[in-house]
C-alpha cells in the first residue's frame, strides 16, 4: 500500500501497481489496474481513475473506471462517468454524472490503448515534465 501525503501535489499521470491511497491532491490521471485506490476525505482528484476498485470520500472530477466496484462514501463529491461492473452511492454523498456499466470494456481499450500509444514524457530543464 502507496500512500500520497497530504501536503503532496502531483502534475501529470500517475501509474503504479500497488494498492494506493490520495490524500494530497493529483490534477492528471491516476493507473492502478490491479490494484484499489482511496481518494481520502480531505483528497482532490481532477483526472480519470483506473483500477480494480475506487473508493471516494473526498473529491474526484473524471471518469472512474474500475474493474470490480466504485464505492462513493458519505460527503464524498464525484464529478463524472462511472463505469463498473457495480456501484455503491451513499445517500449522504452528492454525484453528478452518469453510470455506463455496460461501456466497462470499452473504456478500458481505449484507455489501454492509449498508454501505448503515449510515449514517455520529455523531462524538461528544472527536473519537470
Amino acid at each position: 500500500m502507496f500512500t500520497l501525503d497530504q501536503a503532496v501535489v502531483v502534475k501529470g499521470e500517475l501509474r503504479t501497481t500497488e494498492d494506493l491511497t490520495i490524500e494530497g491532491r493529483v490534477d492528471g490521471s491516476i493507473i492502478c489496474e490491479d490494484g484499489s485506490v482511496v481518494v481520502a476525505a480531505n483528497a482532490r482528484v481532477g483526472g480519470d481513475i483506473i483500477a480494480r476498485d475506487i473508493t471516494v470520500f473526498g473529491r474526484s472530477d473524471g471518469q472512474l473506471i474500475a474493474t470490480e466496484i466504485v464505492d462513493v462514501r458519505a460527503d464524498a463529491v464525484v464529478t463524472g462517468q462511472v463505469l463498473a461492473p457495480r456501484f455503491v452511492l451513499d445517500e449522504a454523498a452528492h454525484f453528478q454524472g452518469r453510470v455506463a456499466p455496460q461501456l466497462l470494456d470499452a473504456a478500458l481499450r481505449v484507455a489501454r490503448f492509449q498508454q501505448r500509444t503515449r510515449g514517455p514524457e520529455p523531462i524538461r530543464a528544472g527536473g519537470t515534465r
